[in-house]
């Protein structure tokens, strides 16, 4: 059983890394069993498709999302320092899952409706609305801007943080928390002197 849970780890993580770089749809299975070092017919002892695998990559990674955010960021927190607990996760989840970023990133809007992806959509949603009650709960409190529709700074300060993945890599002097301590910054506080 240990060996069979490694062995789809592996094709997992080398099915992120393909599909981050060319695309789910470009990936074909013969590269996935190429890169985990078996034939292709061997992957569908472990998935029964290329599109379950990406919709386990993509479902694995906002579990692990979904579960973080909820660890670091519980409700009980005051919202500036939750939407710094949730950016801080999202960046290190990043960090440490480059591809599974990526390809949740690329490929989700294009699969989402489809109806195998329902699960997948719902813990879209749900890693979302922690995002969302995080800004709502600052409003209410005062600490966030009331102006400002809550899913449209979720959306730019989203973006700014996933996107980060594409510029900043893990060896950087300028580290994951310096990168957290600025995002909040820049978009709490504003750039100006």
């Amino acid at each position: 059983m240990a060996a069979t849970e490694l062995r789809r780890d592996d094709i997992l993580h080398a099915a992120a890394e393909l599909f981050a770089d060319k695309g789910v749809a470009a990936t074909t299975v013969r590269a996935i069993a190429s890169q985990v070092g078996v034939q292709s017919g061997a992957l569908y002892h472990y998935f029964p498709s290329k599109d379950a695998i990406a919709r386990e990559v993509i479902t694995s990674y906002l579990e692990e999302l979904k579960t973080r955010y909820n660890s670091a960021a519980p409700r009980r927190l005051d919202p500036r320092a939750r939407l710094r607990a949730i950016v801080e996760v999202s960046l290190r989840t990043a960090e440490e899952s480059p591809h599974a970023t990526i390809v949740y990133q690329n490929e989700l809007a294009n699969l989402r409706d489809l109806p195998e992806y329902q699960h997948t959509k719902k813990l879209a949603d749900e890693v979302q609305q922690i995002w969302l009650e995080t800004i709502d709960d600052g409003k209410r409190a005062g600490v966030f801007r009331g102006d400002i529709p809550s899913k449209v700074f979720h959306r730019f300060i989203r973006d700014a943080v996933w996107l980060s993945i594409k510029w900043r890599h893990p060896d950087d002097a300028y580290t994951s928390e310096d990168l957290a301590r600025d995002c909040m910054s820049i978009f709490l506080d504003g750039f100006a002197a």
